[in-house]
């Protein structure tokens, strides 16, 4: 059922304008963080959603490796990482991700490895490309997605490189794509508040940007919940929307809901239900060339992930075996979630699931 659309006022004035398929303004994306009518966002978010998806929902099979939580920065969001000499810190070697990959293939026949970890002063350039090229020995098509920009760029950085060089190595080793972590939120101010030793926001985007010219797709994320305001999630989307106006290298964008317990920044902030909802039909709303907005339900849980579907996702991510910087942070959801529990929620939610990597070029409707 079709929502209450007023005759007249801003909301008729988003409604038209979605539904005539126009470009949203920073000013609307405040008009729309403003809304407090929730089923109405949604239904706006819908027609999106169904305008560039119609009624699938995607996810894979993926096997995430934290492979070091050492790391040189301090970020005041992350229960994850541990500094170098501290008690907890640990390292994986290459032989170590090579068994964990291989035994993940025979035991959840995974279709993608998704690689992100700690800034680890000890790991060079040879353990990543070693790494990358163990794991293509495994498996020579299972979709490699590692290392967000800001751990591309403390490569370059400790190892006299370039971006372009250090991608370059890395894709001959077997990199398929980059995950979107480390983008958190760009305002300057905000980003300096939560972390003041992470790369700043136009460092990112030359790293994806260059990444898109050398034939790498990514994702994007934005973390939300915390200090931000209405007025950097907009800003947010639209640097990446940009971005995508260029280079059209974003496969998904993905709102990460902050989990403040065991961080060093507490509970400054942290989402609820109904932010969560805004911030995915919002974001669906304003990013008219990104195809898929991703809910990663470890953040949320798997009754919000189900939800989110009617609010403008169409992917709920990957099965998420062996996840744990999240789950470090506090969250309580499964750490390993089946193929067939995940075919479930989507078809009890009205939805086709389609398996797919995070290519989403090969689809197979169960």
């Amino acid at each position: 059922m079709m929502p209450f659309v007023p005759a007249s006022g801003p909301n008729r004035e988003l409604y038209e304008k979605v539904q005539a398929g126009e470009r949203l303004s920073f000013e609307d994306g405040l008009r729309l963080y403003r809304v407090q009518d929730l089923p109405f966002l949604g239904f706006l978010a819908q027609l999106v959603r169904r305008r560039m998806n119609g009624n699938r929902v995607y996810y894979s099979i993926n096997l995430h490796l934290n492979h070091t939580n050492v790391c040189t920065l301090r970020c005041l969001f992350c229960a994850f990482a541990r500094r170098p000499g501290e008690e907890g810190g640990y390292t994986f070697s290459t032989d170590e991700i090579q068994t964990r990959v291989r035994d993940a293939i025979e035991k959840w026949h995974i279709n993608e490895v998704h690689i992100v970890g700690g800034h680890n002063p000890d790991l060079g350039m040879d353990y990543y490309v070693e790494m990358l090229r163990k794991i293509r020995q495994v498996h020579p098509t299972i979709y490699i997605k590692a290392l967000t920009a800001p751990e591309i760029d403390d490569l370059a950085v400790r190892n006299g490189l370039s971006y372009e060089q250090v991608l370059t190595q890395l894709k001959e080793a077997g990199l398929d794509g980059m995950p979107g972590g480390g983008a958190e939120i760009f305002a300057p101010e905000t980003r300096r508040r939560i972390c003041k030793d992470k790369i700043g926001a136009d460092t990112w985007l030359e790293i994806h940007r260059l990444a898109h010219s050398m034939g790498l797709r990514t994702n994007a994320t934005m973390l939300y919940g915390h200090i931000e305001t209405d007025e950097d999630r907009v800003d947010h989307v639209l640097r990446l929307r940009e971005v995508q106006d260029q280079t059209r290298g974003f496969y998904s964008f993905i709102p990460l809901a902050y989990n403040a317990e065991n961080t060093p920044m507490g509970r400054i902030g942290e989402a609820g239900g109904f932010l969560d909802l805004k911030v995915y039909a919002v974001s669906r709303l304003l990013f008219d060339n990104v195809p898929h907005i991703k809910a990663h339900w470890i953040t949320t849980g798997l009754k919000m992930g189900q939800v989110s579907l009617s609010f403008g996702i169409d992917d709920l991510g990957g099965t998420n075996l062996n996840e744990k910087i999240v789950h470090d942070a506090g969250s309580e959801t499964p750490r390993d979630l089946s193929c067939e529990a995940m075919e479930r929620l989507i078809r009890e939610s009205g939805y086709e699931p389609c398996l797919v990597d995070s290519s989403y070029q090969v689809v197979e409707t169960a």
